[in-house]
């Protein structure tokens, strides 16, 4: 398959070669030239495979890749989740769904994608004949760094650095990363919110000069986060497998539309829902959650998006973010994929701190999505609620999407059989959960995790118990202008 630039439609290259650039040389996303249609029969054969099986088809319509090669990465890449099924469904009353995507090694749903995009930049790699290793540079919320750290954790050929908001994540997140493993990684905190270190590191991208000395050093760049399509791409794959599940079940009839709610930041996974509905799965509405950040919740309802606000920490920091950059992908499509207005709109937003959108645009994206927010409070309302009801413990970004979605139904009375992304587990995010639950206060992670296991009875997960004897190994902190010589001396 072709891509090409949101901001250049003439700068094109093919899914695999988007994976080795990661972002492209205009400073554009690549997006499909076409999207590949998704037919009713093709959705009854998906249902009738495992996960690792259905993701390989879908990722088999973008890229260039022997389907049987595609089906050997699948299976390696999912081979360690902890549960059989990748991404169980439970059923929760009203005709909604909760899609579990924590499974994986280090408990979030990035494990989804980060799992199989090392294995596709090790054949880009090879495909590309090329003389240069990769340097993967990564922005990270929270949960993308340990995720793609493990991802990549001594594959051939590649090292990558992860930049995180210095007390900006949650105390496991943080534990994760600093503790990882591999010859080839590096952590780095970065004095700022998410959207600095984000900003750091497209900067990097940019620089001449900077790409140029990391050449000299035998390195190309490249990325982890969702504005790599090697990324997005393996994520449109659990909501296309997700309808073929609740169809297979007969919870769904076949060609029925659904609603999907993913509580959103950099709005990498709600687009990966969205593209799965430009390939003709049944959607109705995508519900696009934020939490007292809200500045796409701003945008949907205005039309313009103002970065120049307040930044507020929350506890579900993954989604502690201003500046969404997948955004830039469904503006492409709501514009008519017209790249000199997208570029105009990127260039208003990096001159200025803001742009509106126009009135066509407007409308298209607001004929698709919902967007509302949840602050703290509500979401440690739902979670409660939630768990009291139903027996059933949402991590605080899970809770944001489920409140938001309990407004939408509230103030639509529409009751469209719905899908709820769990993005994470709540032992990622203990302590918040333990208190959502028990109002206790326990400052310990450790001791908060012991104590939500004896309320709830549930297991703790290994990859948080082995955190209490790993060794820290990365210290560095660094203001958002020093990452090119964080990176510079890490090459040396």
């Amino acid at each position: 398959m072709r891509l090409i630039s949101t901001r250049n439609t003439g700068n094109v290259t093919t899914a695999l070669g988007s994976v080795l650039q990661g972002i492209a040389a205009d400073g554009g996303l690549f997006v499909p030239e076409t999207f590949p249609r998704l037919s009713l029969d093709e959705i009854d054969r998906i249902s009738e495979m495992d996960y690792p099986t259905a993701a390989a088809t879908v990722l088999a319509m973008f890229f260039e890749i022997p389907y049987k090669d595609l089906l050997t990465i699948t299976k390696a890449a999912y081979a360690g989740f902890d549960d059989p099924r990748i991404t169980p469904m439970k059923r929760l009353p009203q005709r909604e769904y909760v899609v579990e995507l924590f499974h994986g090694p280090t408990l979030a749903f990035k494990d989804m994608a980060l799992q199989i995009l090392p294995r596709l930049m090790s054949r880009a790699i090879e495909n590309a004949h090329s003389p240069e290793d990769v340097m993967i540079l990564t922005a990270t919320s929270g949960d993308t760094g340990k995720a793609a750290l493990e991802g990549f954790k001594d594959v051939p050929r590649t090292r990558i650095a992860v930049f995180y908001p210095n007390d900006g994540v949650s105390d496991m997140q943080k534990l994760q990363m600093v503790t990882t493993g591999g010859r080839n990684t590096y952590v780095c905190a970065v004095n700022g919110n998410f959207d600095d270190a984000q900003t750091g590191v497209k900067k990097m991208f940019g620089d001449g000069a900077f790409c140029a000395a990391v050449r000299e050093k035998g390195y190309r760049l490249s990325s982890a986060n969702s504005i790599n399509f090697g990324r997005l791409a393996p994520q449109i794959a659990y909501y296309i497998y997700a309808y073929a599940q609740l169809v297979r079940t007969g919870e769904i009839g076949r060609g029925e539309n659904i609603n999907i709610a993913v509580p959103t930041g950099n709005f990498g996974n709600i687009l990966a829902a969205y593209y799965a509905g430009r390939m003709g799965l049944p959607v109705a509405k995508y519900i696009c959650a934020s939490n007292k950040n809200n500045i796409l919740t701003d945008f949907f309802e205005s039309g313009r998006y103002v970065t120049q606000r307040n930044f507020f920490r929350t506890m579900s920091p993954s989604m502690d973010i201003l500046i969404s950059s997948n955004l830039e992908r469904l503006l492409f499509e709501a514009s008519g994929r017209d790249a000199g207005r997208v570029r105009e709109w990127m260039d208003n937003l990096r001159l200025e701190g803001e742009y509106a959108i126009d009135s066509d645009v407007y409308r298209l994206m607001a004929r698709d999505f919902y967007a509302g927010f949840a602050d703290d409070v509500a979401a440690s309302a739902v979670i409660g609620r939630t768990y009291r009801d139903y027996g059933y413990l949402l991590d605080p970004h899970t809770a944001v999407a489920q409140a938001v979605y309990e407004q939408y139904r509230s103030s639509t009375g529409d009751h469209t059989p719905t899908i709820t992304m769990a993005t994470a587990s709540p032992f990622k995010f203990v302590q918040d959960v333990l208190a959502a639950i028990t109002r206790r206060q326990i400052d310990s992670p450790f001791e908060a995790a012991q104590a939500l296991c004896e309320e709830t009875g549930l297991p703790l997960p290994a990859q948080i118990a082995e955190l209490r004897r790993a060794p820290r190994r990365f210290r560095d902190v660094a203001d958002p202008e020093a990452l090119p010589q964080m990176i510079l001396k890490e090459l040396e």
